[in-house]
Order: structure tokens, then sequence, then C-alpha cells
């Protein structure tokens, strides 16, 4: 029997002891792993640096058994053994569950990536619990066509599961990009092994106890705690392992492609990095512009790959927009993310703290001038402090690069074709927001744009209907909508030959 780790919650928006199993959910049960070289991996409170608990480690056996066990589970109680309006009832019980444990998971989300209580319950959890709702929708809704060729034949598609899918996800968004990936293979009848980061595994591990309570199959969906280069690294080469869907770094993306190239030419969906371009022309709506601006690149404490990084505001508006930015920005409250006011809280981890901040060193060295910010917040934990540059060129590393937390650049511009250009000078195109009262403008900017979405007069909307990814380095493939299913179905074509007779020959 797997351990266990039990946490008192006692804050203002949950007070009770909550309980996770902290093994590998392999085939229904929890367990430790197969490998006698496993050890245990740390998990951190981010706002105090201390460990949480330790969990034990994965490693490639337990991929390969949670893949054996996946493989017989889709043959044999779930896949097209299993039918859609089935498939659905369950999603949609788990979207109960999760919304009956609304507050234990918001604040286990909290715990473990220290983003806001109010943020977890407001947005991840909710938001997780609505996808499994809406593909629950789907999953007796994927279906094919009758194709018309002569009267003597009766053609058609069918779209059938690929079978059984590696899934690696992140630490900025755990529970919501769980749902992200499990949802939809769920729905089109895939079965699942999934590697949560090792950084926040919590909400992963505690969602296989609501697996079990909605009565999904054994070997259904297998959860798999372990690092990148082993854990991650086996699924993405296995041979048994029909498709892998990947969300976190290019340069990791870029191995996982590989490693699913050199093994069976897997399905391959990958959601990587971003540098989102927030333009603001001079008659956009000012104080919402303002504000939005804040949200995309403060939601998350910056740490979202499609936070508007740069933002472009009409020279005519600019230091109006940038006095007006600076003092949104300084109403912020860092601290706490249990206290009903923070907004943000610490990033995920040490590593993470000291990757950001050492990008704004580059930025001083590079003569970028710092308006508000650039230092650390408090004296334990990992928290940074809203920081926005200004005097940048497009050159300067802390302009090119993902940094993956709460650090902005402010550039002005003068025509929408320079802008244009200079949204549009990146390797990533993930996301990009326009503000402007000019419906022509909205609508001609945002198709020149090189990005999977565009978002016009808002920032960082997103909601289960609506695709998500990107174009260039952002990424393969989308995630959400009726997209999402392209990459969890393989299309077969079926000819029957009704009353035509062979022509050869003989």
């Amino acid at each position: 029997m797997a351990p266990t780790f039990t946490h008192e919650f006692n804050h203002a928006g949950y007070k009770g002891k909550v309980e996770v199993p902290v093994g590998l959910y392999i085939n229904g049960k929890w367990t430790t792993s197969a490998d006698k070289n496993a050890k245990t991996i740390d998990v951190f409170n981010p706002s105090t640096g201390e460990i949480l608990t330790s969990i034990p480690e994965g490693l490639g056996a337990d991929v390969d058994q949670a893949v054996k066990d996946a493989h017989t589970a889709f043959n044999t109680t779930w896949g097209l053994h299993t039918p859609g309006f089935k498939r659905g009832e369950l999603l949609i019980k788990i979207a109960e569950l999760m919304e009956r444990d609304l507050d234990i998971l918001s604040s286990l989300e909290s715990l473990d990536n220290g983003k806001t209580f109010s943020a977890a319950k407001g947005f991840d959890v909710a938001e997780s619990a609505r996808v499994f709702r809406y593909y629950g929708g789907w999953a007796d809704k994927i279906h094919g066509k009758v194709i018309e060729t002569t009267e003597a034949k009766l053609a058609y598609t069918r779209h059938e599961p690929v079978g059984v899918c590696g899934q690696i996800i992140p630490w900025n968004f755990p529970l919501y990009m769980f749902s992200w990936k499990i949802a939809p293979a769920l729905a089109a009848g895939c079965t699942v092994v999934i590697k949560p980061s090792e950084l926040t595994p919590l909400t992963a591990l505690y969602m296989t106890k609501l697996f079990d309570e909605a009565g999904v199959p054994a070997g259904v969906v297998n959860v798999v705690v372990g690092y990148g280069h082993t854990v991650g690294a086996t699924l993405a080469a296995h041979p048994d392992v029909d498709k892998v869907a990947f969300t976190g770094s290019t340069a990791v993306g870029r191995k996982v492609m590989e490693q699913a190239s050199l093994s069976n030419i897997k399905k391959v969906s990958l959601e990587l990095g971003g540098k989102g371009s927030n333009i603001i022309f001079e008659d956009a709506d000012f104080d919402e512009a303002v504000k939005y601006a804040a949200q995309g690149i403060f939601f998350n404490h910056g740490q979202t790959c499609c936070a508007g990084s740069r933002i472009y505001v009409q020279k005519s508006i600019y230091d109006k927009f940038v006095s007006a930015f600076k003092d949104a920005t300084s109403r912020l409250k860092v601290g706490d993310p249990f206290e009903p006011s923070t907004y943000q809280g610490p990033q995920v981890s040490q590593l993470q703290y000291d990757r950001i901040m050492s990008y704004v060193d580059h930025g001083k060295q590079e003569g970028a001038k710092v308006i508000t910010g650039g230092k650390r917040h408090g004296d334990a934990g990992y928290f940074i402090e809203p920081t926005i540059f200004g005097d940048v060129t497009s050159n300067m590393k802390i302009v090119r690069e993902e940094i993956f937390g709460p650090v902005v650049v402010v550039s002005p511009f003068e025509t929408e074709e320079e802008v244009i250009a200079s949204a549009n000078d990146s390797v990533y195109g993930l996301a990009s927001a326009v503000f402007t009262q000019n419906i022509s403008r909205a609508t001609r900017v945002s198709g020149a744009l090189k990005a999977g979405t565009v978002w016009v007069n808002c920032y960082n909307e997103l909601h289960p209907q609506i695709p998500f990814g990107g174009f260039k380095q952002s990424g393969l493939g989308r995630e959400l909508g009726e997209y999402a299913l392209e990459s969890y179905t393989e299309i077969k074509s079926v000819q029957i030959n009704v009353s035509g007779k062979c022509g050869i020959p003989v």
C-alpha cells in the first residue's frame, strides 16, 4: 500500500484535514515503484521553501507496467468496448466530484504550486471541472461521415480512439493541464498514462481518489510521478504508446518529438513556450487596457505560456500608459496565497526563482530601465516583485526569450505596420492581444498576427470550447474544443462494394 500525505488546512477558504495517496496509481491501485533503485521526491511549499512531503519516485519499469495495463483496459473495458454515452457519464461524474471537493482541490493546488487560493478556486479547479463536463458531452458525438461516390458503393469514415496515450504536464497549472490532457483522451475512448510534474503532483494524486470513486475502470487512467529524464523520456520513446501529448518548454518539446519519431512514430501534440505580444492602440479603452495588461502578465505569477510579456503601446499614449500601468502594478498584493487579498504568490521553486532573477539581471546589464520591481519580495519562499522594464530594444534577451515569471517589457510604436512586424518578430506564436475600439483595425491586425490565439480587448480568456495552441515554435496541434479530439482519434475509411463488378479481364 502506498503512503499518504495528510495536511490540516486552516485558512479563510477551507478548514479541514485532507489525505492524499502519494504513490503510483497503476491499474486502479496505489503502489510504490517496482524498481528497487527508486528513491523519493521531495515536494516543497513554495511560500516557505520547506519540504511538504516526500513521495515515491516512479521509474521506467513503472511506465512499462502502466502502459501494459492501459493496453489491457483499452482492449477490454474501455475504448470501443464502452459506449460513448457511458464514457460521457463517467466524465460528468468526475466533474461533479471535483465541484464537491472544490475547496479541497483549491487548497492543495495553492499549497503545492503557490498560486492564490482565490485563483485556484475561481479559475483552476472550477475550469478543470468544466473541461471534464464539456468532454463528457462530446463522448457520444465523435463520429465520421458517409461519403458519396457511386450507388454501387457505400463509403464512410470511422473516428476510432488512438489507443494508449502518454501525457506529460507542467507545474504552472497542475490540475488545469491535467484536465486538458485526460478529458479529451477519455472522451475519445483512449486510455492514459500521465506524468504530472514532480514539483506539483498533489492535485493529480488526489484526483486518483475521484477516478476510483467515479468508477473509472482499472487501467484506464494511470498516474506515474517521476522526473522528465526517466518517466517522461520513457513515455515519449515507448513503442507501445500510441500518442504522446506534452506541455512545457520548447527545448523539451523537441526531445519529446525526437523520441517519438525514433520509436514508433507515434502521434504527437505539443503545447510549448510563448512570448505573447499585447498591442494597445491610442483609441483603446484606456482603463480596461491597463487592467488587462496587468492580468495578461501577472496572472499566475507570470508562469503562463501565453502571458502578455511584450506590451506595445502607441506612442501618443505611451507615457500615460506606463504611469498608469506602474500604479496598477504597485497595488497588486504579493504574499501569502491563502490571504484573500493576495494577487500574486511565490514562484514555484528555487530553480524558477533563480532563473527569473537572472533575466532581471540581464535586463539591467543590457541597459533596460526598471520602471518598478526587479527585486525579491520578503525574506522567505520564492517571491518576486512584479517587474516592468522600459527603454528596451528588440535584440535584448528579456525581449526575445520566455522568462516565465512576473517580468514584462513595454515599448512604444507609431504605426500599425510597425507593431505587427515587432509582434511577429519572435520564434514563438502562441498568443497575442489587440486593444482598439476600431473593429476594422481589430480584425485586420488579428489576421496579420502569427499566433494561435488573438484576444481583442481582453487577455487570458480561456474556455473549454475554444481551441488553444501555437504557431511556429509554440507547438503542434490544439488543446480544448472539438479540435483536441483530432489528436486522440484515428480516421478509418471503409468502402463497401454493394453492387459493383470487378473489371479485370480474366
